[in-house]
């Protein structure tokens, strides 16, 4: 009987299936015109939430009652120093929808990073030692779906409370059955490959394997709900706001700002439709990206 040394225990098995190669996906994005101009909208609102002191003329909570519901710039009334408008407060509509940028990209990233973390661990467990395991975490899987998301959110945020922190760790918990839904789907075709088998013949532990063998080919797909999940979670966020659940009145929100401007709407449109205009722009944005990724994460997509 022949006895492997060590060092053949670490070896890597036969190769793992990849898709796209970094530059093949970059390649077939730029391919798509509407990737493109929602790729300039997402870079040009995470330059505006980074820099947002730099970008934004004022600060957005600075009262100025003397200038109340002023129009914007275009309008009769409106001014050059408050290209668009401002609110009931007088305080500059611009400068306020530059930082709700920056809330709604933290709560939309923080939420899917958490969620993809979650779903990605249990989905690879679940798919990969099946059993009871596979029964149990997926049981767990459609208690969650039993639930409505966003109701299951305003009771999980009403019992904590408010803040940016209770906001992204409610989002991601609500949010974690679609990554874990789709890794294990991937795995559990996955674990009888050739690949894997060899990796278990020469001894590799079944933690190694799920890191190193599985997880690289259920990235395209993670890549795909990821983007679609932060859109999702930045109009979760802003219907929060909206509620007054989200985060603290103090924080420049988009949500908050919709829903201060409700009551204008008859006679200063902009206090509310130019904060709805940033949320839909994001979302819509998001979403292209998305299944522009989907789309490239197709091996059909990459044949010339």
């Amino acid at each position: 009987m022949t006895v492997m040394s060590p060092a053949a225990t670490d070896r890597t098995p036969a190769k793992t299936p990849a898709g796209g190669s970094g530059s093949a996906v970059l390649r077939a994005l730029l391919r798509n015109k509407l990737a493109v101009v929602a790729l300039a909208v997402l870079a040009l609102l995470l330059f505006a939430a980074l820099f947002a002191p730099l970008v934004a003329p004022y600060d957005p909570n600075a009262q100025n009652l003397l200038l109340r519901l002023r129009p914007p710039a275009w309008q009769d009334g409106g001014s050059g120093a408050h290209l668009l408008g401002t609110d009931q407060l007088g305080r500059d509509m611009l400068s306020r929808v530059v930082y709700g940028s920056r809330v709604s990209l933290l709560v939309g990233a923080g939420a899917a990073l958490l969620a993809g973390v979650v779903g990605t661990v249990v989905g690879l467990s679940a798919g990969y030692f099946g059993g009871w395991a596979d029964r149990a975490l997926m049981r767990l899987a459609d208690v969650q779906l039993a639930f409505p998301s966003l109701l299951l959110a305003l009771a999980i945020v009403g019992f904590l409370g408010s803040g940016l922190w209770y906001v992204i760790l409610v989002l991601g918990f609500t949010g974690w059955v679609s990554y874990a839904r789709v890794v294990r789907s991937e795995v559990m075709s996955l674990r009888t490959r050739d690949f894997v088998t060899e990796a278990r013949a020469i001894g590799v532990t079944d933690v190694t394997i799920m890191r190193r063998h599985l997880l690289p080919n259920v990235t395209a797909p993670l890549a795909t709900i990821g983007t679609l999940h932060v859109a999702a979670a930045i109009v979760a966020e802003a219907s929060l706001s909206y509620l007054g659940l989200g985060v603290p009145k103090e924080t420049v929100t988009w949500g908050a700002m919709l829903s201060d401007g409700q009551l204008y709407l008859g006679t200063s449109w902009w206090v509310a439709v130019f904060p709805g205009i940033a949320l839909m722009l994001t979302s819509l944005a998001i979403n292209i990206t998305g299944d522009a990724l989907r789309d490239v994460a197709d091996p059909k997509a990459y044949r010339r």
